[in-house]
């Protein structure tokens, strides 16, 4: 039986070593930074190792000296993504509005860079930046008073309500780019039709009558906030629970 590991990390790994005389053109953050750039533009299916250097130039070779395949160079342009999480030091703020503040983060970097949602759970997310940021959410739950797998728990909790809400967003706002529309176009152009599809429920359609006047990117940031908050309450309340 083979005792391989089913992934490896470009975080865990031993580099390999170099000809010294063969020094990288560009730097890691460079090469990092132009792939970040190619996916916010293109998306993820876009994004191939010729294409990188081609967009590199001459500085095309020095991408091997970091990593050696596409997937590594994704997990560490995910780490950067976690690198625009923000989170405050609980000890300072409250678990809270640490946790918070961490859900928050993770929501817009996802909506900022939407190719990022597929990479989140696929890869594993051992870099500088994500190690930094669940260490300090799983010191607001520490604080919280959970302990144990609970924190675990806890911190899964939030990780998943940002990702399950976000995931839908992210989407939508993929298709509004797509279309050519804004969101205020596409809301008024579904409006007639879910009249039609709601035709046989009278208490959907006047419910989604009062929907005409909403701010859709405004209606979306209440909803998130209500289910953390929400969400958030829960975890409190189960602390009370014997």
């Amino acid at each position: 039986m083979s005792s391989k590991s089913p992934f490896t990390s470009v975080w865990s790994r031993r580099p390999s070593p170099k000809n010294t005389r063969e020094q990288p053109v560009l730097s890691r953050a460079q090469i990092v930074h132009a792939a970040m750039e190619l996916l916010d533009a293109e998306g993820l299916d876009a994004l191939s190792m010729r294409k990188l250097g081609a967009r590199l130039g001459s500085g095309a070779t020095s991408i091997y000296w970091y990593v050696t395949n596409k997937e590594e160079l994704l997990e560490l342009v995910l780490d950067e993504v976690y690198g625009e999480l923000s989170v405050p030091d609980p000890a300072e703020t409250g678990w809270r509005d640490a946790a918070a503040v961490f859900a928050y983060g993770l929501r817009q970097a996802m909506v900022t860079h939407p190719w990022s949602i597929t990479l989140i759970g696929t890869l594993p997310s051992l870099g500088p930046n994500a190690m930094a940021a669940s260490d300090r959410l799983m010191k607001a739950f520490e604080i919280a008073g959970f302990t144990g797998i609970a924190l675990d728990y806890a911190a899964a909790a939030v990780i998943s309500y940002t990702l399950g809400a976000t995931t839908p967003e992210v989407s939508w706002l993929n298709l509004l780019s797509r279309s050519g529309v804004n969101a205020d176009e596409w809301v008024k152009a579904m409006r007639p039709q879910v009249d039609v599809a709601a035709a046989d429920y009278p208490g959907l359609r006047a419910h989604y009558a009062g929907y005409a006047n909403l701010d859709p990117a405004a209606t979306m940031h209440i909803s998130f906030d209500f289910g953390l908050v929400a969400l958030l309450d829960g975890l409190e309340a189960r602390l009370r629970q014997p």
